[in-house]
């Protein structure tokens, strides 16, 4: 743990689009997006967990810390199959920023299979 985090230098998670609304998919499509984010902060940007309401969401976070100033990007993968009409998907992340948990944000209209 660095002595500057306690100096009130903290990372910071700094995103411009935290919600992203998919175009309509059909069920059984597996379908990505990639959020792009910047720390905005004095400190690296640590993602340590995440969290999602079903493992039909998936989450791939940077593995490495993200230096002040760097870029970093977050892989949300959505499987369809078994989820139909809208869809509204939030992903908690664990970080070391001064809220320690950041929100990521999905929507969906699915178009159900034909019966």
């Amino acid at each position: 743990m660095s002595s500057a985090t306690g100096f009130g230098q903290e990372a910071e998670f700094g995103i411009k689009e935290p919600v992203f609304k998919f175009p309509k998919a059909k069920e059984g499509e597996v379908i990505q997006h990639v959020f792009a984010f910047t720390n905005t902060g004095k400190t690296p940007l640590i993602f340590s967990s995440y969290s999602v309401a079903c493992s039909c969401t998936k989450v791939s976070l940077p593995k490495e810390p993200v230096l002040p100033g760097q870029k970093g990007e977050i892989k949300v993968t959505f499987e369809t199959e078994g989820r139909s009409f809208y869809q509204d998907r939030t992903i908690l992340l664990t970080t070391n920023t001064k809220r320690k948990t950041e929100k990521l944000r999905f929507k969906v209209y699915v178009e159900p299979k034909a019966q």
